[in-house]
């Protein structure tokens, strides 16, 4: 048991990926958008973030969660800071930050995906000292992008946290050490499962922002199959399906990838009052979403009183 980390009751949401895949949409793609929200409420979650099948209009979305009670907490934003054009790039993010002002959230998301290749599956992803590159000039667009829509964001009342992400820019430890150095304004969103993935140590990156993490994914990898993707080259695509994500609570080779109850005890002991969301990108077919979001749910109840 964690008791300092029981004290705290943190809202605890899940997201839609578990039941219908944003970047692979034939995985979940026959299950009805319904269906999951009332799932995710009978597995015990109390919010969700957008989903690639969520209606675009604030009030049709309202209508939809309001019978499972569900909250609306955030959602992902792209950027594409590195080659475009900022007041294209601003537009679009005040578009996306009113969407979610309407249903009330707590974050926007962000994710620099110039160049990225997490999308492709006919791409290997890479991993240090051959990940994606960019010119200085590209990355010091980024960086500044970046502060300047946390600014916004913040004057509007959400926080702006950057989710590091593999077969992106910012991927890994070395390309998030350089994003948090040259960035003061932005928070950061800590996905275990992406640190884990990236060979990231995941207490490390605690140890160093702390301070600057204003969301949290609670997502697991199987170890055999983070190994299996860096030897046979496989695609992010092929790594999710063939498994490299599950759920707290779900240790299938033995072990678990993520050593959850160390993690949940710093963020605990840090204060931090955000969201924690249960993400695992798998074949629905496979892991079926509602008995794996009960599996963490249970398991998260087992250590803590979220």
């Amino acid at each position: 048991m964690i008791d300092k980390f029981k004290e705290l009751k943190n809202p605890l949401g899940v997201h839609p990926i578990n039941w219908s895949n944003d970047d692979f949409k034939d995985l979940g793609g026959d299950i009805p958008v319904e269906t999951s929200l009332q799932q995710m409420k009978e597995a015990g979650f109390a919010g969700t973030e957008v989903g690639n099948k969520y209606p675009k209009e604030p009030d049709d979305l309202k209508r939809l969660m309001e019978p499972n009670q569900l909250r609306l907490i955030g959602g992902w934003h792209s950027t594409y800071l590195a080659d475009g054009n900022f007041s294209i790039e601003e537009q679009r993010f005040l578009d996306y930050l009113g969407f979610l002002k309407e249903m009330g959230a707590s974050v926007i998301i962000l994710a620099e995906c110039s160049q990225s290749i997490h999308g492709d599956e006919s791409k290997p992803l890479e991993f240090e000292p051959n990940e994606i590159e960019l010119r200085e000039e590209q990355w010091q667009r980024i960086y500044d992008g970046l502060d300047l829509l946390s600014e916004i964001a913040a004057q509007a009342g959400l926080p702006a946290v950057y989710h590091h992400h593999m077969g992106t820019v910012v991927q890994s430890e070395a390309s998030l050490d350089a994003l948090m150095r040259n960035t003061s304004k932005l928070n950061l969103l800590f996905d275990t499962g992406h640190l884990a993935f990236a060979g990231i140590d995941p207490a490390r990156v605690l140890d160093k922002y702390m301070d600057r993490i204003a969301h949290v994914h609670l997502k697991n990898v199987r170890p055999s199959i983070v190994a299996r993707a860096k030897i046979d080259r496989l695609s992010f695509g092929q790594s999710v399906r063939s498994g490299v994500y599950t759920v707290p609570g779900d240790a299938p080779d033995g072990r678990s990838g993520v050593d959850y109850p160390p993690l949940l005890e710093r963020l605990a002991n840090s204060g931090y009052k955000g969201w924690y969301v249960v993400e695992a990108e798998q074949d629905p077919k496979i892991a079926n979403p509602l008995e794996y979001a009960l599996k963490a749910r249970n398991y998260i109840r087992e250590i803590t009183v979220l």
